[in-house]
């Protein structure tokens, strides 16, 4: 097989540059190791920041988003039992973030490309990126229980932190920066209708707790637990308990309760890949970067990768000009390392720390004040979680 651009990854990064480059007269071919059924029911993200809701809807993949998605125009802070809202349109000039499934938003990037985009091979397995550096890199893959090879002219990884290309930049190629948080997130989905309008991050002196939705029917709730923590330790009725506790005011407020649908346990952790790219191979999403979720800030990173190599290969393909790939790297790390210090400024400051002492709890209510207290701190943080500008 051959395509200008071989992409590695079915997920919402690979599915959203293989549309912006089909729509940019861009040929190229999409690799996904799962089944299309796995890939569309994997359980993700689902705050969408407001330019991941432009490049949707500039690209045409925003008919049901527009439909269906829950437009949230602040955040809800917990604290010492009270509650206070941040207005992001106020304190942005009138930005917002949309409630919108990552579930929902691949089957509809997915039926878009199934029906007039390029190739998108389902089960093609990724083995390893060759020729990185020549003009004319190779993808071998195995499909339908055989090996064969992709021929490109580049190659864009957005197969996640465990997938091949990464692991075909040499070890003095690049260096990844990491850490690992001192605790993890129980996350359930529950069949009931959320208990706010808007997303409610809680911080407790029994850890952090976040009450998020999916539809107006189905609400996503978390809790910070110990690392190693299992879940035959948390039955559904002390799930809701300690929920019920996190979130607890001094007003007329009640948490809904109901059947709970799934459950997990996520490690917290940061990690920072540099460079993005490595002769003709470069990296989107997961694969170079990846941030606690207390930003909510994974799927609108990898966006705003793929819009600027959408952008960046349209301008090749249109004048031959390689100006916005040379650059791609930089402009890229730019955005991730200021959402990564985002995220970690958001963890650090609504997480109980395990090894932490009076100081500690009294310095992150001075945070939650400052902002709660400051225009000026508030606009800050809402600037961040809406979406910095894209580096173009």
């Amino acid at each position: 097989m051959r395509a200008t651009v071989g992409i590695i990854g079915g997920g919402p990064a690979g599915l959203l540059l293989a549309r912006l480059l089909h729509r940019a007269g861009v040929d190229c071919v999409v690799l996904e190791s799962r089944t299309r059924r796995y890939v569309e029911h994997r359980q993700r993200a689902g705050l969408l920041e407001q330019g991941t809701v432009d490049a949707l809807r500039a690209a045409d993949a925003a008919d049901r988003l527009d439909a269906e998605g829950l437009v949230h125009h602040g955040i809800e802070l917990r604290f010492d039992r009270e509650r206070h809202h941040l207005d992001f349109p106020v304190l942005t000039g009138g930005r917002t973030v949309t409630i919108y499934a990552q579930t929902e938003l691949v089957k509809d990037l997915v039926a878009l490309q199934l029906a007039d985009g390029p190739p998108l091979l389902f089960e093609a397995a990724a083995l390893a990126v060759q020729k990185p550096l020549s003009g004319s890199p190779v993808v071998r893959f195995r499909h339908e229980g055989r090996e064969r090879t992709l021929s490109c002219e580049w190659v864009v990884g957005c197969d996640g932190s465990h997938g091949v290309a990464r692991d075909a930049f040499p070890v003095d190629a690049g260096r990844t920066y990491t850490h690992d948080y001192p605790y993890s997130w129980l996350g359930v989905l529950a069949e009931v209708p959320p208990s706010c309008e808007e997303l409610i991050y809680a911080r407790h002196e029994r850890g952090f707790a976040l009450h998020s939705m999916r539809s107006p029917r189905i609400s996503r709730l978390y809790l910070q637990v110990p690392n190693g923590t299992g879940l035959r330790e948390w039955p559904d009725d002390r799930i809701w308990d300690e929920l019920t506790a996190r979130f607890a005011v001094d007003a007329d407020w009640t948490l809904r309760r109901g059947p709970i649908i799934t459950k997990s346990v996520t490690p917290l952790r940061s990690l920072v890949h540099e460079p993005m790219r490595h002769g003709r191979l470069l990296l989107a999403g997961d694969a170079a970067h990846i941030v606690p979720p207390t930003g909510a800030k994974g799927l609108n990173l990898a966006v705003s990768d793929v819009r600027l190599l959408g952008s960046a290969f349209a301008e090749l393909h249109a004048t031959g000009s390689t100006r916005l790939l040379d650059g791609y790297s930089d402009l890229c790390l730019r955005r991730v390392w200021q959402a990564t210090r985002f995220s970690d400024d958001m963890t650090r400051m609504l997480h109980a720390q395990p090894d932490g002492d009076a100081f500690d709890h009294r310095m992150q209510l001075a945070r939650l004040r400052r902002i709660t207290a400051s225009r000026h701190a508030a606009a800050e943080l809402a600037a961040n979680y809406t979406g910095l500008p894209l580096p173009l």
